[in-house]
Formats: structure tokens, C-alpha cells, sequence
């Protein structure tokens, strides 16, 4: 009955009858293997985001409420559950997860379900660093850590508490430090404690969802990559967006967290998203993508940052992150594994459209990582061929003559399969769409081929290491001050974040030629480049780099050497 179900995903042609008996039959049958169990999980949370019907929808809701009672049947009957950890599968109702969360999700945790989490005392193996931290909060701890080797540190924490949690006290005598956030994140992450969330139905995937006003009823065959043209979705009509509440945007950043977190994950954008700044675009077809920015504090020092969370029919299906420079974005696209058999490409094609709308953006740049550089995953799922079937193309020139040769194998031969050995070759150097490059023109290289925001940050060291005796302070006292000089800024009036701002990329400016030389427009964009950094919302940075041609120029050949 799986296999007649996972068929009903992509077959349309399967009487919407025999699909809901099929469920019907699935949701009274009783289970007694873990794998079984996880695979029906998937399909059913696969046919919640693409139904058929508001019937076959109706019966998947109604089998989904009974995993947690499932999972439990399976643990009083002592069957194996260890495969309901697996990353993929992780976060079904009734199960829980156990990983050395950063510091700042922690802290979330602690605030909103400080009865679902306990400390994992079987991981603990930092007993050094738990010395060295600990005496902030144990007086007299030092007495044995200085000098024994085998310190009952638990006993000693015990005897603190009181009968509390563990976790709570230890994070509210963290937030009790006197010193800076970074400061308090790095003395706790040192700790590597590992901590289990006992999470409840609704942070669960099998519960996780948002109420979605009209489903989209996939009545019909899913879009295929074949059917997609990237170019053509760039330059489609604008993509309808809203700014949602603060409280809105809370409750996005929670769903996102948790998403993340039931899958041992975290993400930058969404650990520390801004909840005034989430913006709500309508893509389409049931998906809704949900843009979350960081505020100044978290930024990083050169690119801007943008995470997506992406629903489909109230479904969170995939995540994506954008890390741009002036026209170009490094994109990384994660769709949950769950939903591959889905409309991926238009998807992903749909997220490109809104971060050109959105940020000014039209050459996409693709990590070596995200399609099977030290990433089996990747290699695996054949993910070079999804974003080459898209349009991009390797810049390395021997890796885009290895990919024209395997496509003319392909051709002369349709079930030929490229070999697991030549996608790590692919997978040797970044991909490029350039929406100024038509496709099919190989040869003509983009501005960005060979740029790497890597390659700013060697060039930094070096000039620290030459000309700054490898004095980090001194380097960045000296590229200011030829800054605010060669730019004639006056900086009494600037916000802190600005100066942030100003200090970090200084070190850049201080190294393109000729900048003192700039025309008063052109040093009084930089100006204003400068301050956007930090402001409100990082698309105006961007916008505002990409009028400007000398900077542009001057970043590319720094980040190309």
C-alpha cells in the first residue's frame, strides 16, 4: 500500500478513490517498523503540501494526529527507534532531538519551552572548559577544578540549583554576565553541552504549519524542470509582497527555528532574523515565501544577507539564504527532503524572481558545497544537473569543457548516467547564471567569473601581514582614517552601527586605487553606501552599490586576483 501511495505523488492518473482508501487503510493499520513508519510519515506530509483534493487532504490530516501515539506504541513494544533520529527524518510528533545547540537558540528554547528540555549528561566531555567557566556561577568551585582531575561537576551544580532545571538556571546566570553577547555565546558554546528538546505536536514537522486561507488542489501533473526557463522567470511580471506585523514576524522566526532546529539545524537568518523587517511574497500555486533580514549587529561585514522561509499550502517545504554584492548573490537553496518530488525547479526559479525584485540581483553565483564538493547528498541527488539544466554554467574552463562533454553523451545516448567520480569533478568550482549572458554563449565570460569574496579577505591579511606587522588594530585604524580623508567624511553625527559599518569596509576601500581621486559624486555615494549598511533594511545597500561603476570595478579585481 506505500508503494501504491508514493505512486500517487507524481501519477495522476490513480483514481482520487483508490487514493483515499489507500489512506484510509494506511491510518487504521498498525506499524510495527520505524523505517515503515517514517516513509508513510514523508508521503503523507509530502500529499499535506501538494493535495489532490480537500478529501485526500482531509484523510492525511487525520492520519498525521496519530504519529505521536504511534511512535509511542513503538517504544512500549521496545522496536528500534534510533532511525527516527536520522537528520531527514528527524522531528516527527513523540520523538525528541539531541544536539549542542548554539548558544542563542538555546536561550529561545529556554524562553518558550523551558519544561521540554533537559541537559544530555551522557555527551558531556568538555569537564577542562566546564572548569574554566563555571566558578563565574559555583563559588569555591576552583578549590577542586585548579587541582583535581576528576571533579564531580554535576554534584556541584546540583547542589546550586535547588531542585530547578538545570538548563534554565544555567542560561538565566549566563544572561546575569555583565558582558557583551558575543562574550556570553562564546562562554557557553565552549561548553558543547548537548541538550534534548522533548518538543511538542505543533513544533513537530508532522504538526508544523501555517493556516493557509485557500489550498492549492494539484489536480493536475507538477511542473517538471523541463518546463522551466529561468531567464524567462526573471523577467516575469512582479511577484506581489507585503511587510507583515512585528508579531507576525515573531511568529515566523519561531516556525523557522523550530523547522531548523527538529532537523539539527540552525541558520544564521533565522537564529537571528529581525522580526520588524519579514516581508511576505505570494509566489504562487499555494507557496508563500517569508524574507527575513538581521538587524546591524549580526550583518556581515561585507555582503548583504537575506534568509527565506518558504511554505507550501501552510507546509514549510524548503529554506533559502542569499548573500549579495552588489548585482551578484551567492544562492543557497535547501529544499527538505521530503519535498523533492515537488515543483522544485519553479520554486526555486520563483525565489530567484524575488530576490531580483526585491534587491537588484541578476547573477546568481552556486557554492561548490551545494552541488557535491565534500557533499555525498549532493552528489547523490545529481544536484550539478538541476542548476545546469537551469542555465548556469561552470566558470572553470576545464570543468565547462568536462560538462559540454558529458552533455553531448547524454544527447547521443539518453540513458547515459554521468558517474559519481565526474560529479565530484564538476563540483569543483562555483556556478554562474549571469542574466546579462544569453543562454547558449558559453564563451563569453561575466564580470564575476573568477570573483570570491574569500579572495577580499586574503588580500586583507597580506597587506596586515606586510604592511601592518599582522596587527589586526592597526590595519583598521589606518584604513579608516585614509577613508574618511580620501572620501572627506565627517563621522561626528554617525550612528555606532554606521561606524561598524565604516570600519569594516574601509579595509576594502582602503585597497582599490584611486579612490581619492573619485568625482564629489562618486565619494558622496560611497557615503551613503556606507551608511545603508547599517540602516534598516539592507536592499538600499545594494541598490545603491550597483550605481556604483568604480567601486564595482574595484571590488571585482581585488576579489578576482
Amino acid at each position: 500500500m506505500l508503494n501504491e501511495l508514493e505512486r500517487a505523488k507524481r501519477q495522476f492518473d490513480i483514481p482520487e478513490s483508490k487514493v483515499i482508501r489507500t489512506l484510509s487503510l494506511l491510518g487504521r493499520q498498525e506499524i510495527k517498523n520505524a523505517e515503515l513508519l517514517i516513509r508513510l510519515h514523508e508521503i503523507l506530509l509530502f500529499l499535506r503540501a501538494y493535495p489532490r483534493s480537500a478529501s485526500v487532504l482531509s484523510q492525511v490530516e487525520k492520519t498525521l494526529k496519530t504519529f505521536a501515539e504511534r511512535v509511542s506504541n513503538l517504544g512500549d513494544a521496545d522496536i528500534d527507534l534510533s532511525p527516527l533520529d536520522d537528520p531527514e527524518e528527524s522531528g516527527i510528533a513523540g520523538t525528541s532531538v539531541t544536539t549542542n545547540f548554539s548558544y542563542a537558540i538555546v536561550r529561545w528554547l529556554v524562553a518558550k519551552y523551558p519544561k521540554q528540555l533537559s541537559i544530555d549528561w551522557d555527551w558531556f566531555e568538555e569537564a577542562d572548559r566546564f572548569g574554566a567557566t563555571m566558578p563565574r556561577f559555583l563559588p569555591l568551585l576552583e578549590e577542586e577544578a585548579m587541582v583535581e582531575a576528576h571533579v564531580p561537576y554535576r554534584d556541584w551544580l546540583r547542589a546550586a540549583i535547588g531542585g530547578r532545571s538545570e538548563l534554565v538556571w544555567l542560561i538565566a546566570r549566563f544572561e546575569a554576565l555583565n558582558v557583551s553577547e558575543q562574550r556570553k555565546a562564546e562562554l557557553y558554546d565552549s561548553l558543547k553541552l548537548h541538550v534534548t528538546w522533548r518538543f511538542g505536536v505543533r513544533s513537530s514537522r508532522t504538526g508544523m504549519k501555517l493556516p493557509s486561507r485557500k489550498i492549492f488542489f494539484h489536480d493536475q501533473p507538477l511542473i517538471q524542470r523541463r518546463e522551466i526557463s529561468l531567464a524567462a522567470e526573471l523577467s516575469s511580471p512582479p511577484i506581489a509582497v507585503e511587510k507583515v506585523s512585528t508579531t507576525m514576524g515573531e511568529r515566523i522566526l519561531n516556525l523557522a527555528r523550530e523547522t531548523s532546529a527538529v532537523r539539527y539545524r540552525e541558520l544564521h537568518g533565522f537564529t537571528y532574523g529581525d522580526s520588524r523587517r519579514v516581508l511576505k511574497a505570494s509566489l504562487g500555486r499555494g507557496t508563500e515565501a517569508f524574507v527575513i533580514g538581521v538587524p546591524p549587529e549580526y550583518r556581515l561585514p561585507l555582503r548583504a544577507y537575506h534568509a527565506a522561509l518558504i511554505f507550501k499550502n501552510g507546509v514549510p517545504v524548503a529554506y533559502f539564504e542569499g548573500l549579495s554584492l552588489f548585482e551578484r548573490m551567492e544562492s543557497g537553496f535547501n529544499l527538505y527532503y521530503t519535498f523533492r518530488d515537488g515543483e522544485t525547479a519553479w520554486l526555486y526559479a520563483r525565489i530567484l524572481r524575488l530576490m531580483r525584485q526585491l534587491l537588484g540581483v541578476t547573477v546568481f553565483s552556486i557554492e561548490p558545497y551545494q552541488i557535491g564538493h565534500e557533499n555525498e547528498e549532493g552528489i547523490d541527488s545529481g544536484a550539478f544537473w538541476f542548476y545546469r539544466k537551469l542555465g548556469f554554467r561552470p566558470v572553470r574552463p576545464e570543468l565547462m569543457k568536462l560538462t559540454l562533454s558529458e552533455e553531448q553523451k547524454i544527447s547521443a545516448k539518453p540513458d547515459y548516467r554521468t558517474s559519481a567520480r565526474t560529479l565530484r569533478k564538476l563540483a569543483g568550482g562555483h556556478l554562474l547564471f549571469d542574466l546579462e549572458v544569453p543562454a547558449g554563449y558559453e564563451s563569453i565570460l561575466s564580470d564575476w567569473d573568477q570573483f570570491a569574496v574569500r579572495s577580499l579577505g586574503l588580500a586583507v591579511q597580506r597587506r596586515m601581514a606586510q604592511d601592518f606587522n599582522g596587527e589586526v588594530g592597526k590595519i583598521r585604524s589606518a584604513s579608516g582614517q585614509f577613508v574618511k580623508r580620501a572620501l572627506a567624511l565627517r563621522t561626528d553625527r554617525w550612528r555606532e552601527p554606521e561606524l561598524n559599518a565604516l570600519e569594516n569596509l574601509a579595509l576594502v576601500l582602503a585597497m582599490i586605487p584611486g579612490v581619492e581621486r573619485w568625482s564629489a559624486d562618486e565619494k558622496q555615494l560611497t557615503a551613503q553606501i556606507i551608511r545603508a549598511k547599517a540602516r534598516t533594511d539592507e536592499a538600499r545597500y545594494l541598490r545603491l552599490m550597483q550605481r556604483h561603476t568604480k567601486l564595482r570595478a574595484g571590488v571585482i579585481a581585488l576579489g578576482s586576483e
